[in-house]
């Protein structure tokens, strides 16, 4: 049962990792549309989501070029990254259930 228990708390863990990840690059796009006035705090946190978030988008932004609408240009990278993520998110939760 204690094995069982590990599982379970790996399954929470990753699924957690998982989730957090995922809000930090939808509040890394929206902190990218909107301009925020200049504050030392809001600077700050749109700072943090550059760092954890921007290496893994610039990943995708490689290979996935930037649309150009006339001259608005739309970056689809966040997109195929989270698609990404949600893939490997199901391949680590059945490779964890699959130790059972």
């Amino acid at each position: 049962m204690p094995f069982a228990d590990a599982i379970d708390t790996a399954q929470d863990f990753v699924q957690t990792l998982f989730y957090v990840y995922l809000l930090l690059i939808f509040a890394y796009i929206i902190t990218s549309w909107i301009p925020l006035p200049y504050n030392i705090w809001l600077n700050r946190i749109q700072r943090f989501l550059y760092d954890v978030v921007d290496p893994y988008l610039r990943l995708f932004r490689r290979f996935v070029p930037q649309l150009s609408l006339g001259g608005l240009g739309l970056d689809l990278s966040p997109l195929f990254a989270i698609v990404t993520l949600l893939v490997a998110n199901r391949l680590v939760q059945e490779g964890i259930e699959a130790l059972r």
